[in-house]
């Protein structure tokens, strides 16, 4: 599904941008291009590196890749990250997301990926926010869709509760209002 990763994992990048004047690792098989040399995949690898931001993201997959939009799976494992770049959902067709290893910190920042429909698996073990309470139910309750949360699959009976848990947080919520009214 994925074909051949671009993989920049261990380059020691700072920026985006420094994928443009760096070649990626050589993988198993060569990369597959089009007739502008550009990289027919959905895979990207940038775990291992320095990046804390992805500003520039888009125009660098512009470059790289023959279809951007379509990038399935990213691995941004392992950076600097503090905050998930909401340029991720511009990334609608992002189905893996790997974000461990990095420094998230806030349970409002995984808010950032409801708009990505069909992602099914993110990691962010090793980052602050897995000692948040109800870090499992929040990323449940915000993303639907996900199957798999830091490699461990998400069970109906977690859902069954995550409901419950929303439903109890939403009066809590709502209650709270009516007493400031």
């Amino acid at each position: 599904m994925f074909g051949s990763p671009v993989d920049f994992s261990f380059r020691e990048l700072n920026t985006v941008s420094d994928l443009l004047t760096d070649k990626p690792n050589p993988g198993a098989r060569p990369l597959k291009r089009d007739s502008e040399q550009k990289i027919i995949g959905t895979a990207l690898r940038l775990n291992n590196n320095f990046l804390s931001d992805l500003t520039g993201l888009m125009g660098t997959l512009s470059s790289l890749y023959a279809e951007p939009t379509r990038l399935a799976w990213l691995d941004l494992s392992f950076n600097e990250f503090q905050h998930i770049h909401p340029v991720l959902a511009q990334l609608k067709e992002l189905r893996l997301l790997y974000l461990h290893g990095n420094r998230i910190c806030k349970l409002s920042e995984v808010d950032k990926l409801a708009a990505l429909p069909f992602l099914h698996t993110v990691t962010l073990h090793g980052n602050p926010v897995v000692t948040e309470r109800d870090y499992r139910a929040h990323l449940i309750g915000t993303l639907p869709h996900v199957k798999t949360i830091d490699f461990s699959a998400v069970t109906k009976q977690e859902r069954e509760l995550t409901s419950v848990w929303q439903r109890s947080r939403n009066l809590r919520k709502s209650i709270g209002h009516s007493k400031v009214d």
